[in-house]
């Protein structure tokens, strides 16, 4: 039997069921995994193991009374932008180094209804703004792959921790790549669903209109099961979509594959300056789809050298918003001065990050009198433009390929002090999240021993589009079957 810590999802559950091994068992040899390597990972910012344990016996009392959840004894980490019950939720900021929420999200709330076990809070960007996990208000994350190299962010705690087999599988937040470009970066799984159909209702607001909640897994099938067990309506959350759920894992199973499933290959996606590796990855995944049945068909986004503007301005007028929330009085840390204003100013000074203050001042500008109009209106209308192209794209294909990341990894360091930069490595991923449409990264190879990631988009609701392309993919190379070795 393999060491437990490094199964899938798909193969615990198998083994969970069969009596073959137990969820203590099982959750004991994830801590223990967890315990060797986070010391040069750090993916996690707290570690709830009596908690973890307990739980992990219980679900096995379930199963012997004929309980079958889900997702029973299965552990699981949460990106700690997710609020849990009881358990400290710092969304990466010192401002909320001491906050204990007095409820789970509903994500959260699924999971454990679905038998998961919650193993554990991941690191993240300071809420959730950055793209390597440096501007964390605690400490950066390490790639796995290499440790001298970033994981991606925001969620690259989460990625780091799958990838190092610290967890079976995790919850990220994605608000312009936050789950995808990290995956690609680890060489996981990462699927951003459809805006709405996981509910937001507990997830720590960055963007209100671009985050949404999702799975980051070992393997396509995996990342189905936790999309299963989290999708669906919730009416505490006023954009959550009241659709059907499909069963993913099922579809999977009656999967035809690549067969008559028309692909979209974007011009706009194969830039100069895109890592010939990376390039070469995609175009040898579209060889492979067609000549597996896919039929290939050229489209154009017209409008894709306006989404990392436009994400910008709209991202960062809904941080400014949201974020004007914390002011030292109603929760988290609070810098006592002689006026309200002064406690205001003394509390988000001290609390705040430098990217956090950045993109506050951004969006505070594009909103203010006089700039309003010209900024963050136009921004809207060019994002119906974008929606716009991808609904003619999805007139004439069923799914599109495209890179995740424009390169591999960089290192840790290497872009802390320019922001452009920065944000240019959201450049294929912003869009997305623009359009409210579902997309997935999956592993397609590696350059210079550091994981490349091909991005699968699908129309509003048509995560079984996407899951279908990613697991043909998946099923034709053994990308997904490499670990790094720590």
């Amino acid at each position: 039997m393999p060491e437990l810590a490094k199964l899938t999802i798909e193969d615990a559950q198998m083994l969970l069921r069969e009596g073959a091994i137990s969820a203590e068992e099982l959750t004991q040899s994830v801590l223990t995994r967890l315990f060797a390597v986070e010391p040069v990972v750090q993916a996690y910012l707290s570690v709830q193991e009596d908690a973890a344990l307990d739980a992990a016996r219980t679900a096995d009392a379930r199963r012997a009374a004929g309980d079958d959840a889900p997702l029973l004894g299965i552990p699981i980490a949460v990106k700690d932008a997710i609020l849990t019950k009881g358990v400290t939720t710092t969304c990466g900021s010192k401002i909320l180094k001491n906050f204990v929420p007095p409820y789970d999200a509903t994500v959260v709330q699924k999971l454990r209804a679905a038998g998961a076990i919650i193993i554990g809070k991941t690191n993240t960007d300071e809420f959730t703004m950055g793209s390597s996990t440096e501007f964390s208000a605690f400490h950066p994350t390490h790639n796995p792959w290499n440790m001298d190299y970033v994981p991606g962010g925001s969620s690259g705690g989460s990625a780091a921790a799958v990838a190092a087999n610290e967890t079976l599988g995790a919850l990220g937040t994605d608000t312009g790549g936050s789950i995808r470009q990290p995956a690609a970066y680890c060489g996981i799984v990462g699927l951003k669903p459809t805006y709405g159909r996981a509910s937001r209702y507990g997830l720590i607001a960055h963007g209100s209109s671009l985050d949404q909640p999702g799975p980051m897994t070992k393997t396509v099938t995996d990342a189905a099961v936790l999309l299963q067990a989290i999708a669906g309506h919730d009416p505490r959350d006023a954009t959550s979509l009241d659709a059907p759920v499909p069963d993913y894992p099922a579809e999977l199973r009656r999967s035809k594959g690549f067969d008559g499933l028309r692909i979209g290959v974007p011009k706009e996606y194969f830039i100069d300056g895109l890592n010939p590796a990376v390039d070469t990855a995609v175009r040898n995944a579209l060889i492979l789809a067609e000549s597996h049945g896919a039929e290939l068909v050229e489209i154009s986004l017209p409008h894709t050298d306006f989404g990392i503007p436009v994400y910008y301005l709209i991202a960062t007028a809904e941080a400014s918003s949201n974020l004007s929330r914390y002011d030292g009085v109603r929760f988290g840390v609070r810098v006592p001065a002689d006026s309200m204003w002064e406690t205001y100013f003394e509390t988000r000074a001290a609390g705040f990050g430098a990217e956090v203050k950045r993109r506050i001042m951004l969006g505070t500008y594009a909103l203010s009198a006089g700039y309003y109009d010209a900024y963050y209106l136009k921004a809207q209308k060019v994002r119906t433009l974008i929606q716009r192209d991808f609904t003619a794209a999805f007139e004439k294909v069923d799914v599109i390929f495209a890179p995740t990341t424009p390169d591999t990894a960089f290192k840790l360091g290497q872009k802390i002090d320019d922001p452009l930069q920065m944000y240019l490595t959201d450049i294929f991923t912003v869009m997305t999240n623009l359009a409210g449409i579902p997309g997935i990264s999956i592993p397609a190879g590696f350059a210079d021993g550091l994981p490349i990631g091909l991005q699968i988009l699908g129309p509003a609701l048509g995560e079984s589009a996407i899951l279908r392309a990613a697991h043909a993919y998946e099923q034709l190379t053994d990308w997904h079957h490499d670990h790094p070795d720590l």
